[in-house]
């Protein structure tokens, strides 16, 4: 589909909503005469700095190209060239630069438009506006049926797992890979860029893939191919020599597994967060250490001082023994409470309560009103199921044996499916490709520990000599 657009006296366009200089636009240009005849390529881009804007603009005038369609300012907020679609879109935007200063603007479209914006899915945090760029590039593809268009932008390696289920970032990754947008991500090695040596991603998207590459995305690991440059520039030490980058686009083009390209489905990168609770067990006692605790307690502390007193007298009268369920307990409070003529109400009976309990694996479990286990907060776990596999089948594999006390918490649910567990995404991108180095065997090591403290009491030896 995507070729039929550089057939002769065909139009293309293309854009980058951080044009910077032009390098990208001038460069694909460059490319798409090499490929194709006669083809009219028109360049769009918009870049924030006017230093940049005004570089760029003079080298589209040298090379012949319309600049209009170069637009200064900041695409967050202030979007020049709204309307537009484009068959190609190119972009490296800021690594981890904060959106701070656009938040309003940006948070108001999420918020007012939703999906006819350009952030309905979620926003990511403000310390890292890069998905931002990428769901703007999002909203500039053609419909499938005029052709669809195909995205190639630079990350860092936060877009791809920062965020758990339910945050903005995932919110974002689930929409892209649900809708199938994501075809490839190739990781590319460090010290690729001036400023920063940090490892890179190339996300490549497309709103058309072809048959054999639907429901599915090619993970591409491109991080050993680096080459040494003669002379460093700031932090780029290294670059991607010709013949590699030819290798890159084969294997993309091959979408077949290897030790550098693996191919998932995409529910592969999706799980359900369940919430996993365990039952409130508590002992209480009279002791003298657990009745000084009513001091701390607030509405005690709220009391009169002669109600604060007969309150503590009360309670030294319950059976110093612990009890190890709670309504016997609460039942003994209420006699001995009754016995010294007082009434207290449902806060100061809590914080007897509280005082006089200590968690206890061998109690009794503490019961609600309905005579449902009471959860405890403090023993409260998250398992992440994996999308494809029912979530209480999990629980009972995963779970149950460890903790047969524990159950889901099943009014966690999805805002979108409604169904049990919060829905995350993450493309764990170097977990595929870890390869696991044996440790030494253990003869080798303590060799090498005796040797060493050998050479350590001899040096001891000698000072003492």
């Amino acid at each position: 589909g995507q070729d039929d657009k550089l057939r002769p006296h065909g139009i293309v366009t293309v854009y980058d909503p951080t044009a910077g200089t032009g390098g990208f636009l001038s460069e694909s240009d460059e490319y798409i005469q090499q490929v194709s005849r006669d083809v009219t390529v028109s360049l769009h881009g918009q870049e924030l700095n006017p230093e940049s804007y005004a570089i760029c603009k003079a080298d589209m005038l040298i090379k012949g190209q319309a600049v209009e369609q170069i637009k200064l300012g900041n695409t967050l907020n202030d979007d020049q060239l709204p309307a537009e679609r484009f068959d190609y879109m190119l972009s490296n935007p800021p690594f981890g630069v904060e959106w701070k200063k656009v938040q309003k603007e940006v948070a108001a479209e999420h918020k007012q438009k939703g999906y006819d914006g350009r952030f309905g899915p979620g926003l990511p945090r403000v310390s890292d506006g890069s998905l931002l760029f990428l769901m703007h590039l999002v909203s500039k593809m053609r419909s499938r049926q005029e052709g669809g268009s195909r995205i190639g932008i630079i990350l860092n390696g936060s877009p791809l797992f920062t965020g758990g289920a339910g945050s903005g970032e995932s919110e974002i990754r689930r929409y892209l890979l649900q809708h199938d947008l994501v075809e490839a991500i190739v990781g590319l090695p460090t010290d690729m860029f001036y400023n920063t040596g940090i490892a890179t991603y190339v996300w490549i998207l497309s709103n058309h893939k072809p048959a054999e590459r639907r429901g599915q995305v090619q993970l591409i690991n491109a991080t050993s191919r680096a080459s040494k440059m003669r002379k460093s520039l700031g932090s780029k030490r290294q670059f991607v020599a010709d013949r590699d980058i030819e290798e890159i686009v084969r294997l993309y083009g091959a979408f077949e597994e290897n030790e550098e390209s693996k191919r998932f489905p995409v529910e592969a990168f999706g799980y359900r967060r369940i919430t996993v609770e365990r039952p409130l067990r508590l002992n209480f006692q009279a002791s003298a250490e657990r009745l000084a605790r009513l001091d701390d307690e607030k509405p005690i502390q709220r009391l009169e001082e002669g109600e604060r007193e007969v309150l503590k007298a009360a309670c030294t009268t319950l059976d110093p023994e612990p009890f190890t369920n709670r309504d016997a307990f609460i039942k003994a409070l209420k006699a001995a409470l009754k016995a010294a003529g007082l009434k207290v109400g449902a806060p100061v009976q809590k914080a007897i309560l509280n005082a006089l309990s200590e968690r206890d694996p061998e109690a009794d479990i503490c019961l609600d009103k309905k005579g449902n286990p009471e959860p405890d907060t403090g023993l409260r776990d998250n398992e992440n199921v994996p999308l494809d596999e029912p979530v209480f089948d999990y629980f009972e594999r995963e779970v149950k044996p460890h903790v047969p006390d524990a159950w889901i918490d099943e009014d966690k649910r999805d805002p979108l499916d409604g169904r049990i567990g919060i829905v995350g995404f993450e493309i764990p991108f170097n977990r595929h490709f870890y390869n696991f180095t044996p440790p030494r065997p253990l003869e080798e090591i303590d060799a090498d520990l005796k040797a060493c403290t050998d050479r350590i009491k001899q040096m001891i030896e000698e000072l003492s000599a």
